[in-house]
């Protein structure tokens, strides 16, 4: 606490002896470093490493699905309660939102999402999914560890904070849109800013991955019913095929994104559901098919839901079979694209790159993946990042979603730390902004 509060009070002093300006960062690249480094330390003390691991096997070993991860938010908020931490809770049915500093403004948030995937874990270790057919194999888990360890540093030096820090655990992240969810539930209307990270499988322990502007790409699902007329198989002019009109259907669709789409406006259609009959010799009735279309624009993405629509209807009247579509938005809304602000990546970059050495920031390439943080990002400025984790002495990581899931549970103190630094520096900022404005207002009277 001392040592921020010396931070602060040198910081400030500096600001006013020296000549009003305005500039984009109001800490020195000293400051930025002792905040850095002194939270890294902090994260990497024994006793909280230790703490976070129990917490993250914990979670690990008891998974739960979006909207399902009560147990998950119960610990969580036994953790907070432990630390004296106010929290509101159930937001969106299990999400917990803990608040430390001043409870006024400026609100700057930090993000963990909280649910588990559908997945049988084939990972043989000491803390494997007790819970058939559910796994942690995103790395939420950590996740959640992370946020606890920020939150346990940031809660000593809560008497040093001027504005508020905003604990978001958020549920499911994994195709429910618990984000915006949370972001209906009006708790959140006054943050200023958030920042978010995922645990990568793919770059290095001690690196972070980002970039500004759009990362990922907006997504949709779909799903159509193709009905026709079922018969035998050894009398197909009796029938009308929908498996026939269906696959015509799904060759006709990829046409949208190689004749119709501006190669270098990146747009995916992919159809990985088709359900049809269940014998070897009887034409079914009906087929159903589905899957996902995904774009980097607003207008690309209505031209692909409304071009998925035409195609499909009238494919299937071609062969002479009807059809009908649904986006079921109400269980699977719609995922803009994930946009970072170029304020935010200004000032990630000045911290991450204090505390882990500017060359140690790769810059993150645009993908077709989708994150539900984009809500929160499209609600207010947001910034989102990777975090590395990869040790090729520990053998190979396999990535998200997938039944060997492993984390290094190493790279945990990093994430804690960047969470930290990335709050306490954007409320410190704003404090002597304010400050400098001030003083800026005065000498001009």
């Amino acid at each position: 606490m001392d040592f921020l509060k010396w931070v602060l009070a040198y910081s400030t002093l500096c600001t006013f002896l020296a000549t009003p300006a305005l500039s984009d960062s109001f800490l020195s690249k000293q400051e930025l470093a002792n905040i850095s480094a002194n939270f890294l330390n902090l994260a990497k003390s024994p006793e909280l490493f230790d703490w976070m691991v129990r917490i993250r096997r914990s979670i690990h070993e008891n998974p739960e699905l979006g909207f399902e991860e009560f147990a998950t938010s119960k610990l969580i908020r036994n953790e907070l309660d432990k630390m004296g931490i106010s929290y509101k809770y159930p937001v969106a049915v299990t999400g917990v939102v803990g608040f430390i500093g001043t409870g006024k403004p400026p609100f700057v948030a930090l993000r963990a999402d909280m649910d588990a995937l559908a997945i049988q874990e084939e990972v043989e270790w000491e803390h494997k999914s007790k819970i058939p057919g559910k796994m942690h194999s995103c790395g939420h888990d950590a996740h959640v560890a992370m946020l606890l360890g920020a939150a346990k540093i940031l809660q000593e030096q809560r008497d040093a904070l001027q504005g508020t820090i905003l604990l978001v655990f958020q549920p499911a992240e994994e195709g429910g849109g618990g984000a915006k969810k949370m972001l209906e539930s009006g708790i959140l209307d006054n943050v200023d800013a958030i920042f978010g990270l995922h645990i990568s499988a793919i770059n290095p322990i001690g690196t972070v991955a980002a970039s500004s502007g759009p990362i990922m790409a907006g997504s949709g699902f779909f799903e159509a019913v193709v009905k026709g007329k079922g018969g035998h198989a050894a009398i197909p002019q009796h029938t009308i095929d929908p498996i026939l009109a269906a696959s015509n259907i799904i060759v006709s669709l990829q046409h949208l994104v190689s004749r119709e789409a501006d190669p270098l406006d990146s747009q995916v259609v992919t159809v990985a559901k088709f359900k049809g009959g269940s014998a070897f010799n009887v034409i079914p009735d009906s087929v159903t098919i589905g899957g996902t279309f995904r774009a980097f624009s607003e207008e690309s993405f209505s031209q692909l839901k409304h071009r998925i629509v035409e195609v499909i209807t009238g494919q299937a009247a071609v062969q002479r079979c009807n059809a009908t579509v649904e986006f079921d938005t109400k269980n699977r809304p719609f995922y803009p694209v994930t946009v970072n602000n170029k304020a935010l990546h200004e000032h990630f970059q000045n911290v991450a790159g204090q505390m882990l050495g500017i060359d140690k920031i790769i810059e993150k390439k645009p993908t077709m993946g989708t994150e539900d943080f984009a809500f929160f990002a499209e609600a207010f400025p947001g910034y989102f990042y990777l975090l590395g984790m990869v040790d090729e002495t520990k053998g190979r990581f396999e990535s998200g979603h997938s039944p060997f899931y492993r984390v290094n549970e190493d790279a945990l103190p990093y994430g804690v730390a960047l969470h930290a630094s990335l709050a306490m520096t954007y409320l410190l900022e704003h404090q002597l902004k304010s400050a400098t404005r001030d003083q800026y207002v005065h000498d001009e009277l």
